[in-house]
């Protein structure tokens, strides 16, 4: 099941991969974001684990910011 915090977390990931690059505090706003409502459900960490896996292979970049 899709919930709300999931929407808006997929929401913001698929911004930063169209983007190519994510600010620190961006990511720092999608990791509270996961975090918001006490729990990470499945959809969130498949989210969150394909984007790391993206920022660790540089097809999105971490900038400061």
């Amino acid at each position: 099941m899709l919930t709300k915090s999931g929407k808006s977390l997929e929401e913001m990931i698929k911004k930063a991969i169209d983007d190519h690059v994510i600010k620190n505090s961006e990511y720092e706003e999608i990791i509270e974001l996961a975090h918001q409502d006490g729990k990470i459900d499945a959809h969130e960490k498949v989210l969150l684990q394909e984007f790391n896996d993206l920022i660790a292979e540089k097809t999105v970049k971490r900038i400061p910011g």
